[in-house]
């Protein structure tokens, strides 16, 4: 039976503690451990050192990239052209497609191809682009007869990957050779909240935005990883209201339930779920509740948060301004206009433990989406 496991994991559910936890049972053996961001890279140092209060010499953190650069990269540069034995290749975060070429004569953008190596891999100073550097190292790999998966799986027992939902193109062909190396893959996620892509390569564009568990159903030899859906459904963070209401985002997924046991359900609020908050009402609802974070879609100014910003974060209220699209939702319930926002709202209401406060400036005859209330200020 393979020893490669996917859990896919709930909102509040501890997938980070959970696999750092894992982590920290191997004694002997070298571990990694590898994310996407370096917000929950440091999450993960945080974690290790809140429990162990040191991080073990066995175990070894790095951001998805920089571990790439460092033994994918590095290494086997050379094997990919001469001139390449004597460059320090250094690194170059992208957002969207890198190795503009120009535009043509209707203004659309040309790329270049792979026969221009240097302009398609690098910038002028052998920066290696983001979206590049993962089928860099897949052309590394097999240019140099799977040397690169060899030596990783001798430098590293146990490879743990935390936000696997992030992982996208050319990275899920590495994920591939990694699980026919001898090392023991162990990765978490959830799906529901792929706010974030290593890239926006064309590479298994339909397993983009968390559909991870799809790529290994379709992609990947049969039992080549097993994937747990049910030791992390329950939310530690969320109660049962909003675990309902961001159940409802995500109908695809099963159900994802509030853990009721004692030490996650101690604090009750009398004030508890999901609340249209009209405009005018904004001041006097945060005096109310003084814990109270709000959170915007985009550009957010201190102390607020972007939606995407909050993510593995945790508070007692949020109070969300939502787009149009998500202001639509709110009144029709219909999920088909909101998938560019989607992973961003289910992670802005998976951050409140108690409540969640939409601004809405609603009518008060009108009926809206199931699970949500109109709030009214006391003495109105």
């Amino acid at each position: 039976m393979s020893t490669n496991k996917l859990i896919i994991a709930a909102a509040g559910s501890g997938k980070t503690t959970h696999l750092v936890k894992e982590a920290l049972a191997i004694k002997k053996d070298s571990v990694l451990i590898t994310t996407f961001t370096e917000v929950n890279e440091k999450e993960i140092r945080k974690k290790i050192i809140e429990i162990k209060k040191y991080i073990p010499k066995n175990i070894t953190i790095q951001t998805w990239f920089s571990f790439l650069l460092q033994h994918g990269v590095r290494p086997y540069q050379g094997i990919m052209h001469d001139k390449l034995f004597v460059k320090k290749i250094g690194f170059y975060l992208v957002e969207g497609k890198s190795g503009l070429r120009g535009k043509n004569s209707r203004g659309i953008p040309i790329y270049w191809g792979e026969s221009d190596f240097k302009q398609f891999y690098f910038t002028k100073n052998y920066k290696i682009y983001s979206d590049k550097i993962s089928k860099f190292v897949f052309e590394c790999n097999k240019k140099s007869n799977n040397e690169i998966i060899n030596r990783l799986s001798k430098i590293y027992h146990h490879i743990f990957i935390d936000e696997i939902q992030d992982l996208a193109g050319w990275d899920l062909e590495l994920l591939k050779l990694l699980f026919n190396s001898e090392s023991h893959i162990q990765m978490v996620g959830d799906p529901r909240q792929a706010t974030y892509s290593t890239n926006d390569s064309a590479k298994y564009k339909q397993y983009k935005n968390g559909k991870i568990q799809g790529f290994i159903d379709k992609k990947c030899k049969k039992d080549i990883c097993k994937i747990d859906i049910t030791s992390l459904s329950k939310s530690h963070r969320n109660n049962q209201k909003i675990c309902s209401f961001s159940s409802n985002l995500y109908t695809e997924h099963p159900n994802c339930e509030s853990c009721e046991c004692k030490k996650c359900r101690e604090n009750i609020s009398e004030h508890e779920g999901i609340f249209l908050i009209k405009s005018d009402d904004i001041e006097n609802y945060c005096k109310k509740y003084e814990t109270v974070t709000k959170l915007h879609y985009q550009k957010a100014k201190s102390p607020d948060l972007n939606y995407g910003a909050s993510k593995g974060l945790s508070f007692d209220r949020v109070l969300i301004y939502p787009t149009d699209k998500i202001k639509k939702y709110i009144k029709d319930g219909n999920l088909t206009g909101i998938e560019t926002v989607k992973a961003k709202f289910y992670v802005a209401v998976t951050r409140a433990r108690y409540s969640v406060g939409i601004i809405y400036d609603y009518n008060d005859n009108d009926t809206y989406i199931e699970g949500v209330e109109k709030y009214i200020l006391e003495g109105e």
